[in-house]
């Protein structure tokens, strides 16, 4: 597709917004399995609901359009679900997983609410005052999405990470220590 119009970057860009959501809809329960706090899992399963509805709020956009959501694929999106999956192939502890997960998980977020803002904006200048309704309101609920996983990782998942890394430092600290002593005693 030619891109000559406002018009045209809002189609091509909410094509590519439809891929991201659709490849989100297959990654997400990928994530919340992998998730080993019930925190964070439900938020994933909470998250993918609504990245339907996402989905279904583009479809009627396309609609309206009379165009196809397809043929375009987010390359964006596959990077970043790429690097979630290779996390999880990592010999990772488990609550150090769980804070990577949220920053994969966030990572995702930013780009989508940058995605949905510009698009809201171009919708707003071409005159399509409910399109823009429906997209601000995804964008309210990609924000919040991502307000929430701070939210998780600032008062646990963060906190349990760095507690992991005091008890590996503590045992490795004891471990020289016994070692310090093993070797003054054969002396």
């Amino acid at each position: 597709m030619k891109i000559e119009t406002l018009k045209d970057l809002y189609l091509e860009e909410l094509k590519d917004l439809y891929s991201a959501e659709t490849q989100l809809v297959k990654a997400l329960p990928q994530m919340a399995k992998a998730a080993t706090s019930d925190e964070l899992r439900a938020a994933f399963e909470e998250h993918l609901e609504l990245t339907r509805e996402h989905v279904e709020r583009l479809d009627q956009i396309f609609e309206n359009h009379d165009e196809s959501p397809k043929g375009k694929k987010c390359k964006a999106m596959e990077g970043l679900i790429e690097e979630a999956k290779e996390l999880l192939e990592e010999d990772i502890a488990e609550d150090v997983l769980d804070a990577g997960l949220i920053a994969a998980a966030q990572r995702v977020e930013h780009y989508e609410i940058a995605v949905y803002g510009c698009v809201r904006t171009y919708a707003k200048l071409l005159g399509l005052e409910e399109e823009a309704d429906l997209l601000q309101q995804t964008l309210d609920e990609e924000e919040e999405t991502d307000q929430t996983l701070t939210d998780i990782a600032e008062s646990t998942i963060n906190i349990e990470a760095v507690d992991g890394d005091e008890e590996s430092s503590d045992d490795s600290g004891e471990e020289a220590s016994e070692n310090s002593k093993k070797g003054r005693s054969s002396k």
